[in-house]
């Protein structure tokens, strides 16, 4: 039997795998998908195509975002 994984994310928004039934480290929280290492692999892919951390984008989205306009 294919092991099961489920999609956690941190307050940074990144994604990782872990395995189901197996505590969480801190600062991670499920996200609510779970199947096989390949399916939730394509979903962290489909749902996070920007890897870098939530804090890098604000950084390098804010103020000069608003000065292009």
């Amino acid at each position: 039997m294919a092991a099961h994984y489920q999609v956690v994310v941190n307050d940074e928004e990144q994604h990782a795998l872990w395995p189901v039934g197996t505590p969480l480290p801190a600062g991670w929280r499920a996200e609510g998908f779970t199947g096989s290492e390949e399916e939730c692999s394509a979903h962290v892919d489909e749902v996070w195509p920007d890897i870098r951390p939530l804090s890098l984008r604000r950084r390098t989205a804010g103020p000069a975002a608003g000065a292009a306009e």
